[in-house]
């Protein structure tokens, strides 16, 4: 067991969960699924938390499961998913994987939001022995230091959506740099990584504050003022959700991103910019999902089909439920079996396209090189929008694959 899940649940609290499942035995479970006349696949979000991105997340993986079934389920069968709320906790998360696996035999989980309980996820995985296919958490523990054979994920890292920030920050040539995150896994690796990669390219550059918020419950004023103090050329944000929001607002009413680079991780996402309106920021950069704006055949396939079926366009989330449900199909199909060992073998190195382009899940470290796009904020017709944008497979900013492998764990 890690630390991770040691730490949010201790050792006994733990012990209890997987015992209550142990007369169910690993082979039970994919026996049993293979018997019925549906495979069954497991799900687990923090709906009830995190609803801005994963209302439409859950809508886009219907619509991705209403599809397969219509043409023909997986490996003739009908693919049911069995969801469940982890209440935005590890002990949760922990608690309703092991009824999924035990009570109602699924033959692998997906989902996740936040990192911690992404990590939670992926250490049961290891533990009971189930593929775990990540959707959202972003965490680089999750592939690298705590990285498993039995988990991937499908979203771009915390590292790779700096990356791709990274050229355009060395191009500002700014010295003096304030940095503000939500403190915890994904906003503390996000600020690590930024700093590491922006020294690597600029030697001279310097961190002049910094300022950690706890998760939905930023004090938005002295953040501000805090940051405005230290006079900074720069800043990089990692704030997301009702955090950001009020980041903005009083950043715009005291006048800190005045004159001032702004690099921020996911503001570019409908589901941070739609809810501030005309007060979404200008000229940030940003990673995000220009969803009105991009025109390829894969994506206006998918556009056109979410419009016509919920009759509103579709966010970030949306495009991530899709491609994940797709991706267990995919694997499903390629295994040819609901064997765990079968399904491992069939998710490394697994192709397929999704409405951004082809992905692959990399055999280096069990991550897929789905990208994002990089661009400027904007406001248009009253909203937040992204200008001047391009994608950025996952692909082109990775790691070497030495470095790679002296983070993860033989495992």
């Amino acid at each position: 067991m890690n630390k991770v899940v040691q730490g949010i649940l201790g050792r006994s609290l733990l012990a209890r969960v997987l015992v209550s499942g142990a007369l169910v035995s690993g082979s039970l479970v994919s026996s049993s699924s293979w018997a019925a006349d549906t495979i069954k696949v497991g799900e687990i979000n923090s709906y009830k938390a995190m609803s801005a991105f994963l209302g439409p997340y859950k809508k886009g993986w219907q619509m991705g499961l209403d599809e397969i079934n219509a043409n023909g389920g997986v490996l003739g069968k009908k693919l049911e998913v069995v969801s469940r709320d982890d209440n935005a906790n590890p002990g949760d998360a922990i608690r309703v994987a092991e009824e999924l696996r035990a009570r109602e035999r699924v033959s692998m989980i997906f989902g996740g939001f936040l990192s911690n309980t992404g990590l939670a996820l992926s250490d049961y995985a290891k533990q009971r022995h189930i593929v775990y296919l990540a959707a959202e958490p972003l965490t680089d523990k999750m592939v690298w230091s705590d990285g498993n054979k039995y988990t991937y994920r499908l979203r771009p890292s915390t590292y790779m959506q700096v990356a791709m920030l990274i050229p355009d920050a060395v191009k500002q040539h700014k010295k003096r740099w304030a940095l503000v995150y939500p403190n915890y896994e994904y906003g503390q690796s996000a600020v690590e990584t930024f700093k590491k990669l922006l020294k690597e390219q600029q030697p001279d550059v310097e961190f002049v504050a910094e300022q950690a918020s706890p998760l939905g419950k930023i004090d938005a004023g002295s953040v501000t003022q805090a940051l405005a103090d230290a006079k900074p050329d720069a800043i990089f944000n990692a704030l997301f959700g009702a955090d950001l929001s009020k980041f903005v607002r009083e950043g715009n009413t005291r006048g800190l991103f005045k004159d001032k680079a702004v690099f921020s991780l996911l503001t570019g996402e409908p589901e941070y910019l739609d809810p501030m309106g005309a007060e979404a920021p200008k000229g940030w950069y940003v990673t995000g999902y220009p969803w009105s704006k991009i025109n390829t055949p894969e994506h206006n396939a998918f556009k056109k089909a979410y419009e016509a079926k919920y009759g509103e366009y579709p966010r970030a989330g949306s495009v991530v439920g899709y491609t994940v449900i797709k991706s267990v199909a995919a694997a499903l199909e390629k295994a040819g079996s609901t064997d765990t060992s079968k399904i491992i073998a069939a998710l490394s190195g697994l192709s397929l396209d999704t409405p951004f382009g082809p992905i692959t899940y990399r055999t280096q470290d069990n991550q897929s090189t789905f990208g994002a796009f990089v661009g400027q904020t904007a406001v248009e017709d009253g909203k937040g929008t992204m200008v001047d944008f391009h994608y950025v497979s996952g692909a082109e900013v990775q790691p070497s694959d030495d470095a790679v492998a002296a983070m993860r764990p033989s495992n």
